[in-house]
């Protein structure tokens, strides 16, 4: 069966299934990635070490957020 065909009998189905079914989808989609976690997780310490050693342009807090 490919997509057109499961795309068709999931439109045929109620609201509540439809959105059971699009709930299941997304849920799959968002499961953890160990490589991508490392990846950034190495990204985020080379950022900290070239603010910490003065190579990064900082702004103040109310330069990016605003004024509270």
């Amino acid at each position: 069966m490919g997509k057109s065909e499961i795309i068709d009998l999931a439109l045929h189905l109620k609201a509540a299934e439809r959105y059971e079914v699009a709930e299941r989808i997304m849920q799959s989609l968002d499961m953890p990635d160990a490589e991508i976690d490392r990846i950034w997780a190495e990204e985020a310490v080379r950022r900290a070490q070239a603010c910490d050693e003065g190579r990064m342009k900082t702004l103040p807090f109310a330069a990016v957020f605003g004024n509270p």
